[in-house]
């Protein structure tokens, strides 16, 4: 049975993609500061961590890996999907703690979960896999959203970097630019001033246009193309290969 562990399962991306791994059988470990109640399973547990506490993060997380490994399963998955847009602001007006917060959750953590599944899950004969989502953010710039962008440039990086220096047949890592998803994350960036974030109307075009896409059509087609399926070693794959 293959082993999923997601984070931030509370709602929108990595709510849908628990959901959906659930409905495939799979077990699934949630990670984050909340869950949802639509997770409820015998095959779901919850390790409660704050994802901008990297202390906190090692304490909660690495006796819960272990337990995967006690578990036996056939596969291990890592989804990095948790992030945050906040703070929004042109660089200059932003406070420092802001800063260390938003990296902390966007990059420090999934290259610590990373560091700690490579370590953790050395076993060659278990079919592993790192899955990073990221976003266009990661390469278009979005003013006002600097350190979003920031964090998801090095993510990508981070995928590059697990390809580079782990080549055993049984494990990929690979990035996901999930496209543009009816979040939370979308409501709030539409409805900024733009004196906070220039980028404002792009937004709102993308709502206006009917352009957002459910969170569960996405999670569906990451699910059969990307945690079940090969793929390709370091590649970043977009919505639209899906």
């Amino acid at each position: 049975m293959l082993t999923a562990i997601v984070t931030g399962v509370s709602r929108g991306l990595g709510e849908a993609l628990a959901a959906e791994l659930l409905a495939r059988d799979c077990r699934v470990l949630g990670v984050g500061r909340a869950s949802s109640a639509r997770l409820e399973n015998d095959r779901y547990r919850f390790a409660q961590c704050d994802l901008g506490d990297p202390a906190a993060m090692s304490a909660v997380i690495a006796p819960a890996f272990e337990a995967i490994v006690g578990e036996r399963p056939d596969g291990v998955c890592l989804i990095n999907n948790a992030a945050t847009v906040e703070p929004v602001g042109v660089l200059g007006t932003l406070e420092t703690a802001g800063i260390v917060s938003s990296l902390a959750v966007n990059l420090t953590a999934p290259v610590a979960l990373a560091n700690l599944f490579c370590r953790v899950f050395g076993d060659d004969s278990i079919e592993r896999r790192i899955i990073n989502v990221s976003s266009g953010a990661a390469q278009s710039t979005l003013p006002g959203e600097s350190l979003y962008c920031i964090g998801k440039a090095g993510l990508e990086m981070l995928t590059r970097s697990l390809a580079a220096e782990h080549s055993a047949p049984g494990f990929r890592a690979i990035t996901l630019r999930p496209g543009i998803i009816d979040t939370a994350m979308q409501v709030f960036a539409r409805t900024q001033p733009k004196e906070r974030l220039p980028s404002v109307d792009l937004f709102k075009g993308f709502h206006a246009d009917k352009q957002l896409v459910a969170p569960s059509v996405v999670a569906r087609k990451v699910v059969d193309r990307l945690v079940l399926a090969p793929v390709e070693h370091g590649r970043t794959y977009s919505y639209a290969e899906l």
